[in-house]
C-alpha cells in the first residue's frame, strides 16, 4: 500500500515537471492563444499531474 502510494507521488511529479518543460518551451504569444500567461504554468500543471 505505501508503495503504491509512493509510486503514484513520483509518476505525479514526473508528469508536473514534463508538463512544466513543455509549457516553458512555449513562446508568450502561444500561451497567450491557449489561454496562459507564464504565471499559470505551475497551476496548470500541477492540476495536470494529480488529474
Amino acid at each position: 500500500m505505501f508503495l503504491t502510494w509512493v509510486l503514484s507521488r513520483i509518476r505525479a511529479y514526473q508528469r508536473y515537471r514534463q508538463t512544466v518543460r513543455e509549457l516553458q518551451r512555449l513562446s508568450d504569444r502561444e500561451l497567450n492563444d491557449v489561454g496562459l500567461s507564464r504565471s499559470d504554468i505551475d497551476h496548470v500543471a500541477k492540476r495536470f499531474a494529480h488529474a
